[in-house]
């Protein structure tokens, strides 16, 4: 909890400091852009202003998502940070959309900017504060793990090459009498509307749950697998309940003659050092029995499973195979990739040679989904 409410704070200071920081590129720009009749800078003013109010929107979703989980939420808050990420998209591609129609309308009427050599040197200043702010945000999302500090440093940084686009404008009518000014602003409204839209699908698929972050999958199962008796780890399901907040389950084979001691001894084991080493809470660990002294039977199964499923191209794995030559039954999961179409068509295929290798024999096959 401690650790959160540390992350909270910092993440809290940095918003700040870009409030600041974008709060004062606003004003100068809005002066310099109102002055010269500089359609771009003004809207490059606009922007960084927005920019401002996403972090202000950034404090409240974090102050928000520290709440402490309760009796109706009990996975915590953690979401409203995703929400506020989407919030922020909003706003973006609001101020895209509003500026694009400013630019139309001064291409259609045109107005000859005039500008200071004061006002360039303002944009200049801006880009490389941009820069830096750019940098400082983003590195402090990534080591936070604050998706939404990671794309507003993003977003600093290209705004820096927008800005001196702008700037490049201003020079090319100051020497050349060449007027691109409308044209740019239309062009920064188009990379802004891009990048609210692109914001707003990382927020929605945030909250319609994405696939396990493959890194973090092949630790935890790797961790796992470092359990001794342990024999096989599988079927990893993470649940995103916001950053630092994962909650989710794994599959183990352990040895058929394990007492439940054992087991439980395995099972508390490995929540322990997942939770300590990834800060992911498996509040279940399922168990497979695997066979500890396999028959000639029993392993010509093993063997022919491994031939039918290597000729299958979308059979990404199969685990927790268990056979009982006493009842003359044999279990298994099976993982078959999206790609493959008809998953239930290609297990029950899988199960139809088995049964002609082996007609004697009812198999189970449990057809698991390629979550991890």
């Amino acid at each position: 909890m401690a650790a959160k409410t540390d992350r909270n704070k910092e993440i809290i200071r940095v918003s700040v400091v870009g409030i600041i920081a974008n709060v004062a590129l606003a004003a100068f720009k809005a002066a310099i852009g109102l002055l010269s009749h500089s359609i771009a800078i003004t809207l490059d003013a606009v922007n960084n202003l927005s920019d401002a109010a996403s972090s202000v929107i950034t404090i409240i979703g974090t102050k928000l998502a520290g709440k402490p989980a309760d009796h109706d939420h009990p996975y915590g808050y953690g979401r409203i940070e995703y929400l506020t990420a989407m919030v922020v998209s909003a706003i973006v591609l609001w101020a895209g959309v509003t500026s694009l129609a400013e630019s139309i309308k001064s291409i259609l009427h045109p107005q000859t900017p005039e500008y200071s050599t004061v006002g360039l040197v303002i944009v200049a200043v801006g880009v490389l504060v941009k820069i830096v702010l750019g940098r400082y945000v983003s590195k402090a999302g990534e080591r936070l793990g604050a998706d939404t500090l990671v794309a507003s440093g993003a977003d600093a940084s290209f705004d820096a090459i927008i800005s001196a686009s702008t700037l490049v404008a201003a020079l090319l009518f100051t020497f050349a009498k060449v007027s691109v000014e409308a044209w740019l602003g239309a062009a920064i409204s188009l990379v802004i509307i891009k990048s609210g839209i692109d914001m707003l699908r990382e927020g929605l698929d945030k909250i319609l749950g994405e696939r396990v972050d493959a890194e973090l999958a092949k630790k935890i199962i790797d961790t796992t697998n470092s359990i001794e008796g342990v024999r096989g780890a599988y079927d990893l399901i993470l649940s995103d309940y916001g950053p630092q907040r994962l909650w989710g389950s794994v599959h183990v084979e352990v040895d058929e003659e394990l007492g439940a001691r054992d087991i439980d001894r395995i099972e508390r084991e490995i929540q322990t050092t997942v939770y300590r080493k990834h800060d992911v809470i498996l509040h279940t660990v399922g168990v497979y029995a695997t066979n500890s002294l396999e028959g000639p039977e029993a392993q010509a199964i093993h063997d022919a499973l491994d031939e039918i499923v290597a000729r299958e191209e979308h059979v990404l794995q199969v685990h927790g195979l268990y056979v009982d030559t006493a009842v003359k039954g044999c279990t298994f999961d099976i993982v078959i990739a999206y790609e493959a179409g008809d998953r239930e068509a290609l297990r029950q295929k899988v199960i139809d040679e088995m049964h002609e290798l082996f007609p004697g024999y009812a198999f189970v096959a449990v057809l698991d989904s390629d979550v991890a």
